[in-house]
């Protein structure tokens, strides 16, 4: 999860915005079942009374309520109120606090209810009109009346605040309706009160919502270019080794499929993850503001939630590395089957290729199925868990409703939130799924961007001094090994390759030509020993210089995608169309390309797809050419021309780049006899330097190569063109 996480640093302040933005999004939702409830409660119940507050009160039933409450409580109440004019009302005028006043009001508004209702006395032989009669006349005092009414039906003692505040709205609404004031219209204007701050808070929600998505969207498609870009990056300075480390089936997933799932992982995080615990924290805190009693439902549903989250999380892991690991394999097999498909046909090995296929895509479909089939039982565990507290929440409040210690708002809102609170764990589960293979693909990700590099630049690069390179290249005594090979692969190698010549490299399959050749690109470092480009070694130099040095040719030609322009022009698109043609002449590519439909400008398919093999070679060719680079590399780039264009081209070559160092590897000894110096490998070791003639002279090797290619007139002609 660390990796994971460490990818979301350059989002800070996307997060920081968007937990701002769903902190606002969950208040309005968790604002809305308490809004319900009121309208519920208040609005329908009550009448749209929200408290036992009279707004306006008559003076009768003031002096009976002052007369229920001590002395300082009459006080505070009689300068709550003030008179109105001509009406012998009273008005509550705000010199109190209204909960401070509530909470005098309701006890003795609760008895004068019942009294109204019921008519019955207070004590043995008094009513309370003759108490009320008998305090104003000073026959009693109020501690005598609260003992009468502590003896009677009005003991109050028994009943909890909740069902109180309903008696003395109930006492409100009575006043209301004997002052003149319609309790319809009091409760109409409630409800449009009410519900256009319901209507308020939903537009206020979708906002946060809308706003929300943007900043995930973004962020989210940030992460993923970066890391994008990372990768690229990273693979672009890999070598050889790191490239056959990870091979380049397992490179496209981790660049592809892996940070698509980190990217999607980001999006989910900033839009659900982050919002599920926050609604849930909210909804718990209104729960427990609640007061129902029903908290102990919750509980047992988060813990019954929770555990089956993390025991399906236990087992589905270990499944979620392994699934990455077949995705590669099932890349791996359509990547060799897609590529050598006209092998595959031609040795009719079809179905063979199939059961391979077969093979890897079913490892994947059965991994795929346990996990599926192991998160497939969350979703109704979580239903049973939702349904089941409902079942309990309308069960304890059906109870609770009937002995009055909770409203059917309550019980409604209360609802509501507990839905909130299982649906948010119901949210984490399911992220719970796809978080774990984030995770897995966040690692895989990471390791392409930890990889160190088995090349590197130095710190402080000699670029300088080859600002006016020749182009003279030396081996001196160089051995090269593998990584983790347990023997050399050149051995001793020490040669000069000089500017203005032509140094050809030959030997039996698997020499170490091309990896002598690469030695000198730095697509690998010696061993030992040193290569040294005008006696620098290229070591010392940055990665850009040295290349900036090389035309390369590759043993296979490889194009990209594009037109004919594109490729010639790879090294740099600034190249004047005048040396283009002119390094398309030279690698006798001029041939062909007028035939094409464009020209230049026809287009060139991925991979050059579109065109023969020898076409392939003569553009790498001249796109090496018309770089203008002091030093060429060949190798065994006309392996698939024929021996008129390879004649012709040798001879180009030799007018065209004699001021550059050219060295080819070849396996054809008519490419090479008139090459300046011929290096002969033989087991990664030099069996041999010289010219043609010397070397079938002193060169058994080179005698054995020529032999097994050329006829003796042949050989006695001395064929070629360098």
């Amino acid at each position: 999860m660390r990796s994971l996480f460490s990818f979301f640093k350059d989002a800070k302040l996307a997060f920081i915005l968007a937990i701002a933005l769903l902190i606002l999004q969950a208040f309005c939702e968790l604002s809305l079942p308490a809004y319900t409830s009121d309208i519920l409660n208040i609005g329908l119940q009550q009448s749209g009374i929200e408290d036992a507050v009279p707004d306006t009160i008559r003076g009768e039933s003031l002096d009976a309520i002052c007369m229920l409450v001590s002395d300082a409580d009459e006080e505070t109440v009689r300068s709550a109120y003030s008179l109105k004019e001509d009406s012998g009302y009273y008005v509550y005028n705000g010199n109190v606090d209204r909960e401070e006043l509530d909470s005098i009001l309701i006890r003795p508004e609760t008895v004068l209810f019942y009294a109204e209702s019921a008519g019955s006395s207070a004590g043995s032989e008094f009513s309370l009109e003759q108490l009320i009669a008998a305090y104003r006349s000073g026959m009693i005092t109020k501690d005598d009346i609260q003992a009468m009414l502590a003896q009677g039906e009005y003991d109050l003692s028994a009943l909890n605040d909740s069902y109180l505040e309903q008696v003395a709205v109930q006492f409100v609404a009575r006043e209301y309706t004997a002052v003149g004031i319609s309790l319809q219209d009091l409760q109409t204007n409630y409800l449009w009160y009410k519900g256009g701050q319901m209507i308020l808070l939903s537009l206020l929600m979708v906002a946060a919502s809308i706003f929300a998505g943007l900043v995930a969207a973004k962020a989210s498609s940030k992460i993923g270019r970066n890391l994008r870009k990372g990768i690229y990056e990273k693979v672009m300075s890999f070598s050889r080794t790191e490239m056959n480390y990870f091979s380049t089936a397992s490179l496209i997933t981790r660049s592809t499929n892996d940070i698509q799932q980190i990217q999607m992982i980001a999006m989910i995080l900033l839009r659900i993850v982050l919002y599920a615990p926050i609604l849930a924290i909210g909804g718990i805190i209104q729960v427990i503001n609640t007061s129902t009693g029903m908290e102990w439902i919750i509980v047992l549903a988060i813990a019954i939630v929770g555990a089956t989250i993390v025991i399906l999380g236990k087992l589905v892991m270990p499944k979620f590395k392994l699934m990455q690991k077949l995705i590669d394999r099932v890349n791996l097999v359509s990547r060799e089957i897609l590529t050598g498909l006209l092998p595959i046909r031609a040795f009719a090995r079809e179905k063979y290729e199939e059961k391979r296929f077969d093979k890897a895509n079913d490892d994947l479909f059965r991994t795929q199925l346990f996990t599926n089939r192991a998160m497939s039982f969350l979703f109704p565990v979580i239903m049973f868990v939702m349904n089941g507290v409902s079942v309990l929440i309308v069960w304890a409040g059906a109870h609770g409703a009937s002995v009055g210690t909770v409203q059917i708002g309550d019980i409604t809102a209360f609802l509501t939130y507990s839905i909130v609170i299982v649906l948010s764990f119901l949210i984490l589960s399911m992220v719970s799924i796809l978080l774990p293979r984030a995770a897995v693909a966040a690692d895989r990700v990471r390791e392409v961007l930890n990889k160190e590099t088995s090349l590197s630049d130095p710190e402080h690069p000699e670029d300088d001094r080859l600002d006016n390179a020749v182009g003279n290249v030396r081996f001196e005594h160089v051995n090269f090994r593998f990584p983790d090979a347990d023997e050399d692969m050149l051995t001793d190698i020490d040669f000069t390759a000089r500017n203005g010549e032509t140094t050809a490299i030959i030997g039996s399959t698997g020499s170490g030509k091309s990896t002598l050749i690469n030695l000198i690109a730095r697509f690998h470092d010696v061993t030992a020993g040193a290569v040294k480009i005008d006696g620098v070694d290229i070591r010392n130099i940055s990665q850009h210089k040295l290349h900036s040095l090389i035309g390369y040719v590759p043993q296979k030609g490889i194009l990209f995608s594009g037109d004919v322009e594109s490729n010639i022009k790879f090294a740099d698109p600034g190249i004047s169309d005048e040396t283009m043609t002119e390094a398309a002449e030279v690698a006798q590519a001029a041939d062909f390309i007028p035939e094409l439909e464009g020209g230049y400008h026809a287009p060139i398919a991925q991979g050059g797809s579109n065109v023969s093999g020898g076409q392939r070679q003569r553009l790498s060719i001249a796109r090496a050419l018309a770089k203008g680079a002091r030093i060429l590399l060949f190798d065994d780039s006309f392996s698939a021309l024929d021996f008129k264009t390879d004649l012709a081209l040798r001879k180009a070559l030799g007018s065209k780049v004699g001021d550059a160092t050219v060295i080819i590897v070849a396996q054809r000894i008519s490419t090479i006899m008139k090459a300046d110096q011929i290096i002969v490998l033989d087991e990664g070791r030099i069996s041999g330097i010289g010219k043609h003639k010397d070397l079938m002279e002193t060169c058994p090797v080179y005698q054995e190569i020529a032999r097994s290619q050329l006829s003796e007139q042949e050989l006695a002609a001395e064929g070629g063109a360098f």
